[in-house]
């Protein structure tokens, strides 16, 4: 990063440790969120013609993250309508043809792809760059493989967006963390589960407080010392899905 991005990052640091005291700011944010959840506002947007089913500040945040890293491997779980799968692409896709990275590739997991959202991503502009697996993510043939993929590529990437309970979440963090390069991130998306308010949680869904992405990442961090919470990405966003969920390898 050359000293005029790094004062300018400054600048932005210094903003936040005074928002991280503010009270009503943060009582602010988690009300936004709390709406946000009770009327699907992150059902409303589609990324390159494919519904993305993320709040417009991740997808802003995620490509800083992805510019940073630079990463030939995107990791996801969790596929539904594609839309997340094709904005990991098209973020590979200018990266590689920038010359800033080779032979990307994105690999989504999910236990269901839906026929007609396997047929729209497979025919979408994107698809060179995206590879699918239909099973659990957490399955060991599934894991080895992906493993195998991730052996041959440099940095790596992981978001984890699929089934959010505590311990699907953390067979997640124990099957994939590893495989997140040096200096690279693993993004736990929906830790807002265990702060938001209980009624913006769809009804019909197994997880709650206690049983969530943030109870499974914590219990995680307690095992190891190769990652740190980087409070950065999802501080400046003010209203995240992945509040404390963004973590860094370091070792």
């Amino acid at each position: 990063m050359d000293s005029h991005l790094q004062a300018y990052k400054q600048e932005i640091i210094g903003r936040l440790s005074g928002e991280a005291l503010d009270t009503k700011h943060k009582e602010f944010c988690l009300g936004v969120l709390n709406e946000m959840n009770k009327r699907r506002y992150a059902y409303n947007f589609s990324w390159f013609g494919r519904p993305i089913i993320q709040i417009p500040q991740d997808a802003m945040t995620f490509q800083e993250i992805l510019w940073e890293v630079r990463p030939d491997l995107i990791i996801e779980t969790g596929i539904a309508h594609g839309g997340s799968l094709v904005f990991s692409a098209t973020i590979l896709a200018l990266l590689e043809k920038f010359s800033l990275t080779v032979d990307p590739l994105v690999i989504g997991v999910d236990i269901d792809i839906r026929e007609h959202n396997r047929t729209a991503i497979e025919a979408h502009p994107a698809s060179p760059w995206i590879k699918m697996f239909e099973g659990s993510s957490v399955s060991p043939p599934i894991v080895n493989e992906i493993s195998q993929i991730a052996s041959e590529k440099e940095r790596v990437v992981v978001f984890l967006d699929s089934n959010h309970t505590h311990e699907h979440v953390l067979a997640e963090l124990k099957a994939y963390a590893h495989l997140v390069s040096l200096g690279s991130y693993l993004i736990v998306l929906d830790t807002g589960i265990e702060d938001i308010d209980p009624a913006a949680i769809a009804p019909d869904r197994p997880w709650c407080k206690g049983n969530s992405p943030k109870s499974a990442l914590a219990a995680f961090l307690k095992e190891t010392d190769s990652f740190q919470i980087d409070n950065f990405y999802h501080e400046k966003a003010w209203v995240t899905s992945a509040a404390g969920g963004i973590i860094k390898r370091v070792k």
